[in-house]
């Protein structure tokens, strides 16, 4: 199993780890930001394929923020994209 550690920017969390295999999502965990509501993202991609994933968080805003912690979730996902 791989893991990806992010560095987010514009939002409360300040670290990102990501766990995947092949192409699938096995877990995502949060350093900061909203616990609770970041768990239930951490379940709702587990299993999903990175693309899909991706394309779903992409572009989430939080409050008047051009960002959010899904949307840096997939930057995230995007770099592991782009590094295969």
């Amino acid at each position: 199993m791989n893991c990806y550690t992010y560095k987010p920017s514009g939002v409360c969390s300040r670290e990102m780890k990501i766990y995947y295999e092949d192409d699938v999502i096995k877990g995502l965990e949060v350093v900061g930001g909203c616990n609770g509501n970041l768990k239930g993202v951490a379940a709702l991609i587990e299993g999903m394929k990175i693309e899909d994933a991706q394309k779903r968080l992409e572009g989430i805003k939080c409050g008047l923020k051009g960002t959010s912690c899904p949307d840096q979730i997939s930057k995230a996902l995007k770099e592991i994209l782009n590094s295969k």
